[in-house]
């Protein structure tokens, strides 16, 4: 039985159910698993741009997180921590596969510069040419919705680095999408 709720019949939050996943509780890590899957999975797609490799990357950060149950400290929320263990694991597969862009996005970008005005503006294309840093700042900000704090605990930099990254990034995006504004 799931450990969804606790004897007053309220949903347990992450914290205890970390806490007893810590102590080997396995239902209370797949309950975790449950409730983060499905944003840590969009995270990574937004972050590497195809499914597959955000496939690999949500369950390395299960693994990850698995490990390193006993590691957390909760001075940040358990969101904040998987997702920073996600945008570790997105860096290190970047790394591991050294590549710079993907040839499917550059089919994109030709077809929406060729498509004349029918073509529908792909933020996913837009947003595969910022810069790894750009795209990961503006995603966890307008996608996923995190306080400057949280997402500066994420990616493991100062806040006003968040605030300065992100500007340049919205400024490079904007540009980007310049020629689809009437």
């Amino acid at each position: 039985m799931a450990p969804k709720r606790s004897d007053d019949d309220t949903p347990l939050d992450d914290q205890v159910l970390l806490k007893r996943a810590a102590n080997g509780n396995a239902a209370a890590f797949h309950e975790l698993m449950d409730r983060h899957m499905a944003r840590l999975f969009r995270l990574a797609v937004s972050l590497l741009g195809n499914s597959a490799d955000a496939d690999d990357v949500v369950q390395e950060t299960f693994v990850g997180a698995f490990r390193g149950l006993s590691k957390f400290q909760g001075r940040s929320s358990v969101a904040t921590w998987l997702t920073r263990i996600c945008v570790t694991q997105v860096a290190v597969l970047r790394r591991s596969k050294k590549r710079k862009e993907s040839q499917a996005i550059e089919v994109q970008q030709m077809a929406a510069r060729t498509g004349g005005g029918d073509a529908k503006i792909d933020i996913q294309a837009a947003l595969a040419q910022l810069s790894p840093a750009h795209r990961e700042v503006l995603v966890l900000r307008e996608f996923e919705r995190m306080s400057y704090d949280e997402i500066a605990d994420a990616i493991g930099v100062a806040q006003g680095t968040v605030e300065s990254r992100l500007y340049r990034a919205r400024a490079e995006l904007r540009n980007l999408l310049q020629a689809y504004l009437p």
